[in-house]
């Protein structure tokens, strides 16, 4: 009996699964999906949903507290649930009312893609790179740079308050939703800028309110668009920066230069409501010729000038480089800054005109008399001239010549005769000095000044009749470890060096000691080059040439091996001697 129950109920458990899971078919019961629910209880913590099946689903209370729908809900309410799994390992259905609202706003985020469709949310709070965005409790990522068209100083201002998107990256897999608040904007823009655009043509002359200011323009608005006036366009003349000429809330009239329909950009001019200054240049000013300036900037590797209308009134627009190298004759790399300084007025030269590089090339020294043709006419070569030391080098002095800035070179060589670079330490800076006139090289401008020409005779003129091999009678003048120095009579002018080793034609004799400061003494002159002003002197080659000639006279005793003429010169005195007695 027992076992005949037995065998009847699992045949009804059988029959009752069988019922059941064809009615879950015929409900499209199935995990991953959105069903519909009935709310049969609201607890404290759980919100209990019918749905038909074999128990009823729990939903954490908070998951309606987030979307606010709490206050809304009642029993026997109709919501959408998630079904997340049929029967759990506690034997319970898990379903989830915040994953439905999502799949629920990523169907409907999918469709705005898709169409470009904007869609309402809010910025809820603030991440790396960008924000989060609630849509209909779907969180999207809005990056930084799609925030407005323009950059946002108070973003506190936007947070928490419903606004249009626009959903511009969808990922399924993943999950990932991008959008854009700029994009929206920029479209809504558009429809005002075309209507704005259709008001504008090229040609038109506008009022437009300075905005913003760049190193390279500025923008502008014009009936409530954004205009670009480029800082090329402002002026005719040279401006360094448009904070120059313009401040934020000026306003300024423009000339429309061009509107372009695609971009939506208008730009703008200001020197196109004025005449061209160089369309007619040729016209007004000739290369070659001298005209009135006045500087109107001084930078580093010159000056601009403003040229100067035969009326006397300034020709705004034309302007004009005075290069540094055209600033000065002598001065090859001056700083301009200490030739000419702002708004002096000047003469310069116009060197070219190029009108199709919008260029003029001036030149000031061309309008001043070179100081070298000034120099040349007035000091022939040989004349005296008058000047300051400027410096003193290890090869000479520069020399400041009086009523000029031209500086010549007294060459360590031409200080004196007496030709010793120590002659240099004698003189010091701004030392007022007179100098004779060597040479002038006008192409290499360079000038060859001499202070030893200064004198009446030159002392090397003693050599001019003498030659080789001659003798000479010379003064002792100073007395040094290696030689003498000596002088042909009472002339100091020139000192030459008898050196140590032809003081004597016996070594055990050739010592400096042995001679006093201003003794006289014999020696023949050798290695006689006038045109170099090159002579030496030697007391060994005179004693040499006397012995020569004694052996010629008194015999060739004297031609023997270590045979000097002391040896001989004395037989020759006790033969003398015998005569006598």
């Amino acid at each position: 009996m027992s076992l005949e129950t037995e065998t009847i109920n699992k045949s009804r458990t059988k029959e009752f699964e069988t019922l059941l899971n064809e009615d879950f078919k015929k409900r499209d019961f199935k995990e991953g999906k959105i069903i519909k629910a009935t709310i049969s209880e609201i607890g404290k913590k759980y919100i209990f949903v019918d749905l038909q099946a074999k128990s009823e689903g729990s939903i954490p209370i908070e998951e309606f507290k987030v979307s606010k729908e709490l206050d809304g809900l009642k029993v026997g309410s109709k919501i959408d649930v998630y079904l997340e799994k049929i029967e759990s390992y506690k034997g319970e259905i898990v379903v989830s009312r915040e994953k439905a609202r999502r799949m629920g706003s990523l169907k409907k985020m999918q469709r705005a893609f898709e169409t470009q469709e904007e869609v309402q949310g809010t910025i809820v709070s603030k991440v790396k790179g960008g924000f989060i965005v609630n849509i209909d409790s779907c969180l999207c990522f809005l990056p930084g740079s799609q925030v407005d068209t323009r950059p946002v100083k108070n973003m506190d201002s936007l947070m928490n308050v419903p606004q249009k998107f626009l959903c511009v990256k969808l990922d399924n897999l993943r999950g990932n939703i991008v959008v854009s608040r700029k994009a929206v904007l920029a479209k809504s823009r558009n429809k005002e800028l075309e209507t704005i655009l259709s008001k504008i043509k090229e040609g038109d002359i506008v009022s437009a309110q300075v905005k913003s200011i760049l190193d390279w323009g500025a923008f502008l608005d014009v009936m409530g668009a954004d205009a670009l006036l480029h800082v090329t366009d402002l002026s005719y003349s040279r401006v360094n920066k448009p904070s120059d000429l313009l401040s934020i809330g000026d306003t300024v009239k423009c000339k429309v230069i061009k509107v372009d329909p695609e971009t939506k950009r208008i730009s703008l001019g200001v020197k196109q409501l004025f005449p061209d200054p160089f369309e007619d240049i040729e016209k007004r000013y000739e290369v070659g010729k001298i005209y009135d300036g006045i500087v109107s900037k001084v930078v580093d590797y010159g000056a601009f000038i403003k040229l100067v209308g035969s009326d006397g009134k300034v020709e705004e627009g034309l302007e004009g480089l005075c290069h540094q190298s055209t600033l000065s004759h002598t001065k090859k790399n001056i700083q301009p800054s200490k030739v000419l300084s702002s708004s002096q007025k000047i003469k310069v030269k116009i060197l070219e005109l190029d009108k199709a590089k919008r260029r003029i090339s001036m030149s000031y020294k061309d309008t001043m008399e070179n100081p070298w043709d000034a120099f040349i006419k007035n000091y022939p070569i040989s004349s005296t001239v008058k000047g300051k030391v400027k410096n003193v080098a290890e090869f000479g002095i520069f020399v400041t010549i009086d009523d000029s800035e031209l500086t010549g070179l007294i060459h360590w060589k031409d200080i004196s005769y007496i030709e010793s670079e120590e002659n240099l330490k004698k003189f010091k800076k701004n030392d007022k000095i007179k100098a004779k006139l060597i040479t002038i090289d006008r192409e290499k401008e360079t000038i060859r000044l001499g202070l030893k020409q200064l004198l009446e005779k030159d002392p090397f003129d003693f050599f001019l009749k003498k030659k080789n091999n001659e003798i000479i009678t010379v003064t002792v003048r100073e007395v040094l470890k290696n030689g003498i120095k000596v002088s042909v009579g009472n002339d100091k002018n020139l000192l030459l060096t008898i050196p140590k080793k032809h003081l004597s034609a016996d070594p055990a004799s050739c010592r400096p000691e042995i001679f006093q400061i201003g003794n006289r003494t014999d020696c023949m002159i050798v290695d006689l080059e006038k045109e170099k002003r090159k002579v030496n002197l030697s007391i060994k080659e005179l004693e040499i040439h006397n012995e020569k000639i004694a052996i010629k006279k008194y015999g060739k005793d004297g031609t023997s091996s270590g045979r000097v003429l002391g040896d001989i010169l004395g037989k020759v005195f006790k033969s003398k001697k015998k005569e006598k007695k």
